[in-house]
């Protein structure tokens, strides 16, 4: 039921939060334009990551950024609008966590566990029950989910991994439905939570920021 946890907020992220106007999903693709990205979910007009902006940061340089905000605030996935991820092989992100002196990272729902950032991706047409066929429209790399610490990161995705949807399936027991939300991708991004579920959200003790120097489909 872990998965199932991950997801009781449902990750949507719609086009009235400024998606649309994602870069185009090309071969090696860098996705940088912190416009086209979303922090959320927002879900009937409210956000669960609440006390966030609608959008990344730009900066430093060609990255973008988050602060990771203070209790009562969390935050809880950054995705843009990529499309289909039909002939694609791997999802790579590069980050850098900054944090004050003495600072923690903790998941909303687990103060004491350690807080997890996991790649994830959407099929269009999702309708967020996470039953029936739907249980298949949401996929975590949950064998690439790194613990958030200070310092230079770097997340590996293939396509050929052991992805896991919301409840109980993966890429290799579900192999049709998996390929059925690569073919149909829709949102693609990250997750962050701990304890609960993969994307139940995090906050920090005091100033920190989650900074994206690379985020490429290739």
């Amino acid at each position: 039921m872990l998965f199932r946890a991950a997801i009781i907020a449902a990750f949507t992220f719609t086009g009235a939060i400024g998606a649309e106007k994602a870069l185009g999903a090309r071969a090696g693709a860098s996705h940088m334009d912190p416009r086209a990205w979303a922090i959320g979910p927002v879900i009937n007009g409210r956000s669960y990551s609440r006390g966030m902006p609608l959008h990344p940061s730009p900066g430093p340089g060609r990255a973008w950024h988050i602060e990771l905000p203070q209790p009562p605030a969390s935050v809880h996935a950054v995705t843009f609008r990529h499309g289909s991820l039909a002939g694609k092989s791997r999802i790579v992100m590069r980050y850098r966590v900054e944090a004050a002196p003495g600072v923690r990272i903790m998941p909303r729902t687990a103060p004491t566990s350690p807080p997890w950032i996991t790649l994830y991706f959407q099929r269009r047409g999702d309708n967020w029950s996470g039953r029936g066929p739907f249980e298949s429209y949401r996929w975590f790399a949950t064998f690439a989910t790194q613990t958030i610490t200070p310092g230079e990161h770097q997340i590996v995705a293939p396509l050929t991994g052991r992805w896991t949807a919301v409840e109980v399936s993966n890429a290799r027991s579900n192999r049709e439905g998996f390929a059925a939300a690569v073919a149909e991708a829709e949102q693609v991004g990250f997750v962050l939570g701990g304890g609960e579920g993969y994307g139940k959200g995090v906050f920090a003790s005091g100033p920190a920021r989650l900074i994206v120097t690379d985020f490429r489909v290739e």
